[in-house]
C-alpha cells in the first residue's frame, strides 16, 4: 500500500490503549498518529487529517465516543468501535461505523476489522464511476442500483429506501441520502419523499403518481419549483 492509513486509538483505559496500539503497529500499512484518552485532541486531529481510521471506545468520561462521532458525522472519517457494551451497537451504526469490536479484543478480530475497512474502501475505489450507491444498514453494506429505487421515505430518525424487491431501513437523513444520488435523476417532492424522475406517471394537483396504486404528496415548500419544472 503506497500511503499508510492514518489511525487514531481513543480509549480512557491505558491498558486498552497499549494493547490496540501494539496491534496497530503490527500492521505495516497503519500509521498511528495518536493513541490515548484525550478526546479533545482527537477532535483537533480529525480536523487536520482527512479519511482517518478511528478505533474508538464509547464510554469516555468527558465526551462520549457516540458524541464525538455525532460531531464528526458527514466527514470522511471511519470508525471502528471498541467497547465492552454490546447493547450500544445499534445506536453506533447510525454513524460511519465499519465494525463493532466487543472487549476483550484479540489481534485476529482487530485485523479482521481492518480488512473489513479495506474492503469497504476498495469497493468505493472500484466503483467510483458507477452510479450504484453503498448503504450501511443492520451491520451490513447494501449495494443499491438507483435504477431499482421506487421512492425514498423519510421517517423520524431514519429513512426507508423502497426498491423493486426490498425495503431497506437506513440511519441517515434525507439531506445525506440525496447527496449520494444523481441530482438530475431524483427529485425531492416533500420533506418525507424523494422520487426518481423516471417513476413519475401523473402529476395531479398536489400529488404525484409513481405507480398505478401509489400517490405521494407534494410538500408546500416544493410545489412552486415542481410546477415550474413541468410547466404547470
Amino acid at each position: 500500500m503506497e500511503n499508510p492509513i492514518k489511525t487514531i486509538i481513543l480509549d480512557d483505559e491505558p491498558f486498552a490503549v497499549r494493547l490496540l496500539k501494539d496491534y496497530a503497529e503490527k500492521i505495516s500499512f497503519l500509521e498511528v498518529i495518536y493513541a490515548g484518552g484525550d478526546v479533545y485532541k482527537v477532535l483537533e486531529l480529525l480536523k487536520g487529517n482527512p479519511s482517518t481510521l478511528v478505533f474508538i471506545d464509547l464510554q469516555m468520561p468527558e465526551l462520549s465516543g457516540m458524541e464525538l462521532m455525532q460531531m464528526s458525522n458527514g466527514s470522511a472519517h471511519n470508525f471502528i468501535i471498541t467497547s465492552a457494551y454490546q447493547e450500544y451497537a445499534l445506536d453506533a451504526f447510525k454513524y460511519k461505523v465499519i465494525d463493532f469490536l466487543v472487549k476483550p479484543i484479540s489481534f485476529q478480530k482487530f485485523y479482521e476489522s481492518v480488512e473489513k475497512f479495506l474492503g469497504w474502501q476498495e469497493s468505493f475505489e472500484t466503483d467510483s464511476k458507477s452510479k450504484d450507491i453503498f448503504i450501511k444498514a443492520d451491520r451490513k453494506v447494501y449495494r443499491i442500483n438507483p435504477e431499482e429505487i421506487l421512492y425514498i421515505e423519510g421517517l423520524k430518525d431514519y429513512i426507508r429506501i423502497h426498491t423493486i424487491d426490498d425495503k431497506i431501513i437506513v440511519y441517515e437523513n434525507m439531506k445525506d441520502i440525496i447527496m449520494k444520488l444523481t441530482t438530475d435523476e431524483f427529485l425531492r417532492i416533500h420533506r418525507s419523499y424523494i422520487i426518481p424522475l423516471k417513476r413519475i406517471k401523473v402529476i395531479e394537483g398536489n400529488r404525484i403518481w409513481i405507480a398505478d396504486n401509489l400517490r405521494l404528496p407534494i410538500g408546500e415548500t416544493y410545489r412552486k419549483s415542481i410546477k415550474a419544472m413541468f410547466g404547470q
